[in-house]
């Protein structure tokens, strides 16, 4: 079993706090801020504690989630103020790849069965502090949940690790990194959530590599070639080509030796060799504009890496956001990159909702409200069935572009942008 670093954010009136019974902010409050930093720094997930007193909270609460998947690459695992099955719904819709459910609430413990068959056995785990509950619902959990987060504080951990079968992710708000890393050794836990790792600082590629050095399975990076296979030029370097994972854009060029390329794959950010200062170069070191890397990989001659990174900030010196910035000359051409094309409407959408034109059509969309909307997203999914019966393909393709229009002017009154759909469909 791969062991998990995980991380966990309490969200209490759309903040994020100490514990669930300390309300004080937790560093600057910010869960979405925290979630990119644990994303960044090497955790494979994210456990969510919804404290929410009521029904308006706990919507904001789930939005906040939302906006943790549609910022970060972590899977979330999120709970608290559930009480009926639309509940775990709403989490899974805002992203969620795991809800727990809290065995210490009898409702909880009845939900369990009907969300595991509505929505997956792999989608449901269980949170408790009790160990008597692990085996008086053991048939039940390991039946309908793929996971048991165990509140461990003053728990004998091990001797819940013999009572069930379902792996075990135990939370601590105790535990230090050496103790992490001895309980990582049972067979039954499947990784390690505690307070050291909710640091927004800590290192957590470097307990990944400690956890690796004693023979644990972890997700950690791992190059498929070693750097002797590369074809260095005459310093002994390797020119990298840096560039945004998510947009493709090519953001820098810059070289590596051997030990930056080895720090790059240790610590998850990009390293080069300064040729003017000769000396390694942590990007961002001083600017704290970092590239935490998504991707490495090799050309055909194994003479050039390509670097996918997130990139914080610029990645320019001169403040500009790629260092490609001076067009030399260019010629006018259609960009028909289909996510561009649906990203730069959708923009326009939005620009006119945030800043209305007097006689703009999609303005009077937006004044006649969600009923208007719908009514026309209606109308143009009948005039694609009709356009359908058509044998020409020219009277389909233009009621599908009026048809995505008008989604599109749904999505931009709805709050849902194309990044949401395209993360949705790819998790299906």
């Amino acid at each position: 079993m791969q062991k998990k670093f995980v991380p966990y954010l309490f969200l209490k009136d759309s903040r994020a706090v100490k514990d669930f019974h300390d309300p004080a902010i937790f560093e600057d409050g910010d869960p979405i801020r925290l979630a990119r930093q644990y994303d960044h720094n090497g955790a494979d997930e994210l456990v969510v504690f919804d404290l929410s007193e009521g029904d308006g909270e706990h919507e904001a609460a789930i939005a906040l989630i939302k906006e943790i998947v549609r910022q970060t690459d972590l899977p979330i695992m999120a709970g608290g103020h559930i009480n009926r099955l639309e509940d775990v719904k709403k989490l899974i819709y805002a992203g969620a790849r795991k809800v727990f459910l809290n065995f210490a609430r009898q409702d909880n413990i009845e939900l369990l069965e009907e969300a595991s068959k509505r929505f997956g056995k792999n989608k449901m785990c269980v949170c408790t502090e009790n160990l008597s509950v692990l085996n008086t619902k053991k048939e039940l959990i390991e039946e309908f949940a793929s996971e048991v987060l165990l509140l461990a504080d003053g728990v004998n951990i091990k001797e819940a690790d013999h009572k069930l079968t379902a792996p075990i992710l135990p939370f601590s708000r105790r535990m230090d990194p050496e103790g992490a890393l001895k309980l990582l050794e049972s067979d039954g836990i499947s990784g390690i959530c505690c307070t050291v790792l909710t640091a927004s600082d800590f290192p957590v590629m470097e307990l990944k590599a400690a956890a690796k050095e004693a023979g644990l399975s972890v997700n950690t990076f791992e190059s498929s070639l070693s750097f002797t296979e590369f074809k260095l030029n005459s310093d002994g370097l390797i020119p990298v080509i840096t560039q945004d994972y998510k947009t493709g854009e090519v953001l820098m060029l810059a070289y590596m030796n051997r030990e930056a390329f080895d720090m790059t794959i240790k610590t998850g950010r990009m390293t080069y060799y300064s040729r003017s200062r000769s000396e390694l170069w942590v990007k961002g070191l001083t600017s704290g504009h970092f590239q935490y890397v998504k991707e490495l990989s090799v050309d055909c001659d194994r003479d050039t890496l390509l670097a996918r990174v997130a990139q914080i900030g610029a990645a320019c010196h001169t403040g500009n956001r790629s260092c490609f910035y001076t067009n030399l000359v260019k010629k006018d051409y259609d960009d028909t990159n289909p996510m561009k094309v649906f990203e730069n409407v959708f923009a326009v959408i939005e620009d006119r909702r945030q800043n209305p034109k007097e006689g703009s059509y999609t303005n009077y969309l937006f004044d006649k409200g969600i009923d208007k909307i719908l009514k026309k997203v209606g109308e143009e999914a009948t005039e694609i069935i009709i356009a359908a019966k058509n044998p020409d393909p020219e009277e389909i393709k233009y009621e599908i572009s009026d048809f995505l229009y008008h989604v599109m002017v749904l999505m931009a009154e709805k709050g849902v942008t194309w990044e949401d759909i395209t993360r949705e469909l790819a998790r299906r």
